[in-house]
C-alpha cells in the first residue's frame, strides 16, 4: 500500500499547490440538463495572453480530473510536455446512461449517443471559444469511460490526438473496430492502453486480445505503447496508467535524453542538426506551439558533434543557436569551433572575441573564450 499512499501525496500535493480549480456549468440540448465540468488552466495562463495550450477531456472527472492535473502539472512543470489545460466532466449518476452503446453494433445509442454528441459538439466548441487551445487534444477514460473514448477515434477525423485507455471495459466488437481503424490512420494518432493484473477477468482478457491485435499493426502515424501492471486494483491502477501514457505521448516534446543521445543520435548517418530542428518541427507542428530548442538539446547536438569529430555542422548549429538565444555567448562559440576546426584559426578568434561581450550559458563561460584565444594567440603566434 506504501506506493500508493506516496501517489495519492504527490497528485494531491501537486493538486492544491497549483491554480484553483474552476467549477461551471454547461447547459446542454444534447443531454436534455445541465452537466458540471471542472477546469484547471495551467500556471501562467494570465500572464501570457498569446500563449495557446494543448486540451485534455478527462472523463470519470469526478475521481481522475484530480490524478491527471497533478500529473500535467509535473511533467509541465519539468518541461517534459507543454502546459495544458484540463476538462473533468463529472458524471456521478450518469455513467452507465453515459456509456450505453447498442447491444447489436456496440455503438453508443440513446443516452449514449447524447453523451457523445455533448462532448463533440457542444463542449469542446464551448472550451475553446471560451479558453486559448491548440488544436492537440488528449481524453482519458477508466473501465467504461475507456471503451467510450474509443468513439471519437472511429470518426473519419479523429476528434482527439491521443488516447490514455486505462482497464477499459471493452464493448464486444470494439476489438474488431479499433484494429482496422488504426491500421488505416492518416495522420499522427497515440494511443495508450494499459490494465493491472487484477482487473476482473473479461476486462483483462480483452485488453490482452487488444494489445495483441495493435501491436500488429505497422502503419508510421500510429503511436502505441501498452502496460499491464502487477499488483494495482482495478480502481488504483489508473495512478500508475497515467505518467506512463502521458510520458509516451508527449516523448517527442522531452528534452533529448542520455538514450536518446546515445543510441539515436550517435547512430546517424546524417546531421544531427537536421535532428534537432526536425525535432522541434514536429513539436510545433503537433502540438501547435511555438518551441524555442532548449539548451540541454543544443548541448546534446554539440556533444556528438565533438564525439564523432563531425566540427563541419558546428556552422549550422551555431547559426540555428544565435537566432534563438542572441544574448548569449551559445552562437558566438559554436560558430568559432567551426572555424577553428576549419583551419581558420583568425576567424575563429575575432568570432571568441566578439561573443565575450554576451552572456555565459550552458557551461560556456567568458574564461573559457579567453582560454581558447590564448591557445590560437599560442599556436599560430598572433
Amino acid at each position: 500500500m506504501k506506493p500508493i499512499l506516496y501517489i495519492l501525496l504527490f497528485v494531491f500535493s501537486i493538486y492544491f499547490t497549483g491554480a484553483q480549480v474552476k467549477y461551471e456549468t454547461i447547459e446542454s440540448s444534447k443531454l436534455g440538463e445541465p452537466r458540471e465540468i471542472k477546469i484547471q488552466l495551467p500556471r501562467g495562463y494570465n500572464n501570457n495572453e498569446d500563449k495557446n495550450y494543448p486540451l485534455f477531456i478527462v472523463l470519470d472527472g469526478d475521481y481522475l480530473f484530480e490524478a491527471v492535473v497533478g500529473n500535467v502539472d509535473y511533467y509541465s512543470y519539468w518541461e517534459d510536455m507543454p502546459e495544458s489545460i484540463v476538462v473533468g466532466l463529472n458524471q456521478v449518476d450518469k455513467r452507465f446512461d453515459d456509456c450505453m452503446y447498442s447491444e447489436q453494433n456496440s455503438l453508443p445509442i440513446d443516452t449514449g449517443a447524447n453523451f457523445f454528441e455533448f462532448i463533440g459538439m457542444e463542449l469542446i466548441p464551448y472550451i475553446e471559444k471560451t479558453y486559448r487551445t491548440t488544436n492537440f487534444r488528449v481524453v482519458v477514460g477508466h473501465g467504461e469511460t475507456a471503451n467510450f473514448i474509443n468513439y471519437f477515434l472511429l470518426k473519419p477525423q479523429p476528434l482527439f490526438q491521443g488516447y490514455i485507455a486505462v482497464s477499459p471495459d471493452l464493448a464486444p466488437k470494439m476489438l474488431d473496430y479499433l484494429p482496422e481503424r488504426l491500421s488505416k490512420l492518416e495522420s499522427k494518432l497515440f494511443y495508450y492502453l494499459a490494465n493491472t493484473k487484477n482487473d476482473p477477468g473479461s476486462i483483462k482478457k480483452m485488453t490482452e486480445t487488444l494489445n495483441k491485435d495493435i501491436s500488429a499493426i505497422e502503419n508510421e502515424n500510429l503511436v502505441y505503447n501498452f502496460n499491464s501492471f502487477e499488483t494495482p486494483s482495478h480502481y488504483s491502477v489508473p495512478l500508475h496508467a497515467l505518467p506512463n501514457g502521458i510520458e509516451n505521448i508527449f516523448k517527442v516534446f522531452q528534452p533529448i535524453s542520455k538514450r536518446e543521445y546515445k543510441e539515436t543520435i550517435l547512430e546517424l548517418e546524417t546531421s544531427p542538426v537536421d535532428y534537432l530542428v526536425e525535432k522541434y518541427k514536429t513539436i510545433n507542428g503537433l502540438f501547435g506551439l511555438e518551441r524555442r530548442i532548449l539548451i540541454n538539446d543544443f548541448k546534446a547536438i554539440s556533444a556528438a558533434i565533438e564525439k564523432t569529430e563531425q566540427f563541419e555542422y558546428y556552422e549550422e548549429l551555431g547559426k540555428i543557436a544565435r537566432d534563438q538565444y542572441p544574448k548569449t555567448l551559445l552562437g558566438g562559440y559554436y560558430l568559432a569551433r567551426f572555424y577553428e576546426e576549419m583551419g581558420e584559426p583568425k576567424k575563429a578568434m575575432r568570432t571568441y572575441e566578439t561573443a565575450y561581450t554576451l552572456e555565459e550559458v550552458a557551461g560556456i563561460t567568458k574564461d573559457l573564450l579567453i582560454e581558447k584565444i590564448d591557445l590560437i594567440k599560442e599556436d599560430f603566434g598572433y
